[in-house]
C-alpha cells in the first residue's frame, strides 16, 4: 500500500494516532484487532479527525518505537511481531506499525483475558468480539473447518446417504449433458464422502459431520433461505414470500426459481426462432445464491436471506469475508474457504466451477447484460451483494405520478412535481440520469436526516464502510445539491435538500 493511500482516511485496515498513548492498552487492542481480522496498518504522528501530518519528536523517535515494540510484546497473546518503521513525509516522520492477519488466531490482551480481551475490526473501529467470533477464530487458529466437525447427535442413515450420492450423481450427468463437462465423470460413492470429510468412519459405523447434516436434512433449524419480493426499494410490503429448508443445494434451486418467477421475461426473434430471456443473469443470480451458502458463518445463527425490490436483487449471508481476505482480493479472484467440505461437494456437483471468481463472474455477468455494476458490501458479520435492475423510464413513472431515482440510476424515492417545485432537481436532470443516488448514499442520507451533527466517521462506524467510502459519497451528494453543510466543519451540521423520500436507517 502506497503511502498516499494510507493516509486519505482511517478505515479497517488504518489507524490515525497523533502522538503514542501513555496508556498501551489504547493503541494494543488494535494491533490484536488488526491480526484477528484482515491486517492493518497503524500510523503515529497523524491526526485521525483532520488527516494533518504532524510526526513524531526525531529526539526520541527510536525510543517511541522500541516502547511500541515492547508494549506490543508484553500485552499481546499469542506473540505478534510487527514490523515498526520510520517513514519520512512533508519533511515529518511517522510510524507505521504494520500488522499481517494473525496464524495463531484468536488473539487477545493477556490483561483481560481471551473472552474479555479478544477484539476485532469493524469498519473503521475497533470492537469486542462476540463469543460466536471468538469461537470462529479458534477454529481459523486451528485450520479447522467448522462443517468438517462431527455433528453431536445426528445419526447417518444408509438412505440419506444413497440419496445425497444418487443427488450428486445427477448434478455430474447434468454437468456432461450441458457441456460444462466433455467426459463422463466417475460415480459418487460413500467413500468420496470419506475422502470429502463429509462421513467420518468409525469402528462402530458412520459419524456424520456438520456437513452431511446440512446437505441431507434439516437439522439446524437455521440453514434455512428466506426470499421474499418487496413493493418499492425497501422493506416493507411483501408481494410475495417462501422460505425454503433441507439440503442445501435444494434451497439454492428453489431460491434460484423463485427469483426467476419474479423477475422480468424478454423475448428476442432470431431468424424464426423467438428466444426467451431474463432482465437478470441467470448465471449471475445463481452464483449469487451458490456463494451465499458455500462462504457463509454457520457459528452465526441467522438465516440466508435472498430479497427483490424493484430495484435490485439483494442477497445477504451470515459471517463477512473469510479470515485474513479483503474485498479487493475477492474481487481479483483470490479465494479461501470458510466451508472446505461443502466447497468441495459444491465442485463436484459443478455448482462452483472455479475457485475464487464467483465475485467477478457477477460482475462479468451484470456486464453482458448492459446493467450498472453490483454492489458487493461487507457489513459488520455479513455480506451481501446487490444486483441491480434495469433502468426505467421517467414517463413511465411520471403516468404513475411518482419517480423512482431508484429506478432510473439507483437509490430513493422522489416525488416529480415536488423536485420540480423545490428547485433541488428538475425531471430532465433525472431524465439524464444526472441525479442517480445510489443505496449507501440514501443510508447516508438518512442517518443524517435523523441526526444532523454526525461525522463521517460515525457514520461509517454505523454502517460498515471505510471513512474515505462516506466521505467521497458525501462529496456526491453536495454536487448534485441534495446536502449542504451548514457552519464549520467541527461545530456545524448537514441539511438535507430537497424531496427525497428517505428509507428508514
Amino acid at each position: 500500500m502506497k503511502i498516499e493511500d494510507m493516509i486519505r482516511g482511517e478505515s479497517k485496515n488504518i489507524e490515525f494516532k497523533e502522538i503514542l498513548p501513555s496508556n498501551s492498552e489504547k493503541y494494543t487492542k488494535t494491533i490484536v484487532a488488526f491480526a484477528n481480522t484482515q491486517g492493518g496498518k497503524l500510523i503515529i504522528g497523524i491526526t485521525d479527525q483532520t488527516r494533518k501530518i504532524v510526526g513524531v519528536d526525531e529526539a526520541t523517535l527510536f525510543q517511541t518505537m522500541d516502547s511500541i515494540s515492547n508494549a506490543i510484546s508484553d500485552s499481546c497473546e499469542p506473540q505478534l511481531v510487527p514490523d515498526i518503521e520510520p517513514y519520512t513525509i512533508d519533511k515529518k516522520t511517522i510510524i507505521i506499525v504494520s500488522v499481517a492477519p494473525g496464524p495463531h488466531r484468536p488473539y487477545y490482551l493477556k490483561s483481560k483475558g481471551r473472552d474479555r480481551g479478544t477484539y476485532i475490526r469493524v469498519g473503521a473501529t475497533t470492537r469486542l468480539a462476540s463469543s460466536e467470533k471468538i469461537k470462529e477464530l479458534e477454529l481459523e487458529g486451528a485450520k479447522i473447518s467448522w462443517d468438517e466437525l462431527t455433528c453431536i447427535g445426528y445419526s447417518v442413515t444408509e438412505k440419506a446417504i444413497k440419496k445425497l450420492c444418487s443427488d450428486m450423481n445427477r448434478y455430474r450427468k447434468e454437468m456432461v449433458e450441458h457441456g460444462d463437462r466433455a467426459e463422463k465423470l466417475p460415480t459418487v460413492t460413500r467413500t468420496n464422502l470419506e475422502n470429502w470429510n463429509v462421513l467420518k468412519k468409525t469402528d462402530e459405523g458412520y459419524l456424520a459431520s456438520n456437513a452431511f447434516a446440512l446437505l441431507t436434512g434439516t437439522h439446524f433449524p437455521y440453514s434455512k433461505t428466506q426470499c421474499a419480493v418487496f413493493a418499492g426499494t425497501e422493506r416493507g410490503e411483501f408481494i410475495d414470500k417462501q422460505d425454503y429448508t433441507g439440503p442445501l443445494y435444494e434451497q439454492i434451486e428453489g431460491a434460484y426459481a423463485f427469483v426467476l418467477r419474479n423477475i422480468r421475461r424478454s423475448a428476442k426473434v432470431e431468424g424464426l426462432i423467438r428466444r426467451e430471456g431474463h432482465e437478470l443473469p441467470p448465471d449471475a443470480i445463481r452464483e449469487m445464491i451458490i456463494n451465499a451458502h458455500c462462504h457463509r458463518n454457520f457459528l452465526d445463527e441467522a438465516c440466508i436471506q435472498v430479497a427483490l425490490y424493484d430495484d435490485r436483487l439483494e442477497v445477504t449471508s451470515p459471517g463477512g469475508l473469510c479470515y485474513g481476505l479483503t474485498l479487493e482480493e475477492a474481487l481479483s479472484g483470490r479465494s479461501r474457504q470458510r466451508n472446505r467440505a461443502i466447497a468441495e461437494v459444491f465442485s463436484q456437483m459443478g455448482l462452483i466451477e472455479a475457485w475464487g471468481n464467483g465475485l467477478k463472474s457477477i460482475a462479468k455477468r451484470a456486464k453482458e447484460y448492459h446493467l450498472p455494476s453490483p454492489e458487493f458490501i461487507e457489513m459488520p458479520e455479513t455480506f451481501r451483494v446487490n444486483m441491480f435492475r434495469s433502468t426505467a423510464s421517467v414517463e413511465k413513472l411520471k403516468s404513475g405520478g411518482t419517480a423512482s431515482v431508484e429506478k432510473l440510476k439507483s437509490g430513493g424515492t422522489a416525488s416529480v412535481e415536488k423536485l420540480k417545485s423545490g428547485g433541488t432537481a428538475s425531471v430532465e436532470k433525472l431524465k439524464n440520469g444526472e441525479m442517480g443516488i445510489n443505496a449507501t448514499q440514501m443510508t447516508i442520507l438518512s442517518l443524517l436526516s435523523k441526526n444532523p451533527k454526525l461525522t463521517c466517521a460515525a457514520i461509517a462506524e454505523q454502517i460498515g464502510i471505510s471513512k474515505r467510502n462516506v466521505e467521497n459519497n458525501v462529496g456526491k451528494l453536495k454536487s448534485i445539491g441534495v446536502l449542504r453543510r451548514k457552519g464549520s466543519t467541527k461545530s456545524g451540521s448537514w441539511k438535507v435538500m430537497g424531496s427525497i423520500a428517505l428509507p428508514s436507517a
